[in-house]
This record gives C-alpha cells, sequence and structure tokens, in this order.
C-alpha cells in the first residue's frame, strides 16, 4: 500500500515515511522534545537516535506494505521534517477503519498546517485506502486539535477514560469520527 506526495502549502509537502528519514525523523523529534512531551507516551533517550529512527522508518515501510498503517510526514522546503500524520490500525473485515494521530512543529503552529494535512489525510483514507471511517482521540485539554478535526468534519462520538498513557499517566481523552463516504455538510446540519 502506498501514497503520493501531497502538497500542502507553498513550504510544505506531505509524504510517506520512506528509509532513510532516520536522521531527518531524530532531528525533529530533539527540537520538538518539550513540545511534544505532554502530548505523547514518555520517551527514552534512545528513541531520539538515529539508529532508533531509522528501525522506526523500517517499521513504517514495513506496515505500510503489510496494509497496516500509512505513516506520513510533513516536510518544509529546507527539507526537514515539521510533522507527522499517521493512519495506524488499518482494519478491514466488516470495520473498514483506522486511527488518525498527528503533530505538528511547534515552530509551524497557527499557520493552518495540521488542518490542510488531516483533510488531505481525510481524503488519502477514503479515495486510496478505500476507508469507511477515520477515528481520532484528544486529551481533554488539547483544543486546538480538537478545532482542527471539528474543522475537518469529526464529530465528537464519546469520553473513554484512561484510554492512552500519555506523559507517564493514564489520561482520559475525547473521541472522534469521520465517516469518510458522506459529504462534509450531511452531519453538519441539524433537524
Amino acid at each position: 500500500m502506498s501514497a503520493g506526495v501531497l502538497r500542502l502549502d507553498a513550504e510544505h509537502i506531505l509524504r510517506p515515511v520512506r528509509l532513510g528519514d532516520g536522521a531527518a525523523l531524530a532531528r525533529a523529534y530533539l527540537a520538538n522534545r518539550e513540545h511534544l512531551a505532554p502530548w505523547e507516551p514518555t520517551r527514552t533517550e534512545a528513541f531520539f537516535s538515529v539508529t532508533s529512527q531509522e528501525q522506526h522508518a523500517q517499521q513504517c515501510v514495513d506496515d505500510a506494505t503489510a496494509g497496516r498503517s500509512v505513516r506520513f510526514v510533513i516536510e518544509s522546503d529546507d527539507g526537514e521534517i515539521r510533522g507527522r500524520m499517521n493512519i495506524n490500525n488499518i482494519v478491514r473485515g466488516a470495520f473498514w477503519s483506522a486511527d488518525l494521530g498527528y503533530w505538528v512543529d511547534a515552530s509551524r503552529l497557527h499557520r493552518g498546517l495540521a488542518s490542510r494535512a488531516v483533510a488531505q489525510i481525510a481524503e488519502h483514507s477514503r479515495a486510496e485506502l478505500r476507508l469507511h471511517r477515520l477515528q481520532a482521540a484528544t486529551l481533554l485539554h488539547n483544543v486546538g486539535s480538537q478545532r482542527v478535526l471539528l474543522g475537518n468534519g469529526f464529530e465528537r462520538i464519546g469520553l473513554a477514560p484512561k484510554y492512552l498513557r500519555i506523559a507517564g499517566e493514564w489520561q482520559d481523552h475525547l473521541l472522534f469520527q469521520r465517516l469518510l463516504e458522506e459529504p462534509l455538510s450531511s452531519r453538519r446540519e441539524g433537524p
């Protein structure tokens, strides 16, 4: 399962993680270590190494080939990685669904980059992966991410107590979904 390069704006593209991305991923995670710490699992020192990130890139490629996930990087025109967009846990059968996860470089916040990337990922999930549903979860206080999801046609579907171990603690998350076969406006209109 492969994906192409998608243009987000004049400075950024969205492309699949590929072999050789280890050094750029390590730089991106190191540069955003403090920024991401409240939103991600606790990371070991080894996580930030080129070796670990290159192993992760290999796993991303393997998972994409097997149809388990498709993981992307947001790359700036200087070749640096400025964020991630991940379609994880692709399930077929009766479900045809996947989980969306993402982050954007601290230096690129409040530019609409996450919103544009989520829109591209949702379209890719619908048109290329033929998924029925894309779901996402945010920490209760992650209002920015909630705005990105709601602005891209996701709807809140529930609360999951102690859903993920983030920043060293089991934390509650709000759950969102987008039914990809429906036009954006159909679910937003009230009775």
